[in-house]
């Protein structure tokens, strides 16, 4: 399982990480922001990588 961040100075409001991951990102007040921390069965490595500005971190 691991574990969802999101540096909210980085943050741009893509929505890169909720077409991705939908079930973990939402978007709120044009940030990002994570409904569960914990990932589990999802793809949160690829959203972290597609996000243009680096702000997620996923940890194990």
């Amino acid at each position: 399982m691991a574990n969802v961040k999101i540096d909210q100075a980085k943050c741009i409001g893509c929505g890169a990480c909720v077409s991705i991951c939908p079930d973990v990102f939402a978007i709120e007040n044009h940030k990002a922001v994570v409904k569960k921390s914990d990932c589990d069965g999802c793809d949160c490595k690829s959203a972290a990588s597609a996000c243009p500005v680096g702000a997620i971190s996923v940890t194990e």
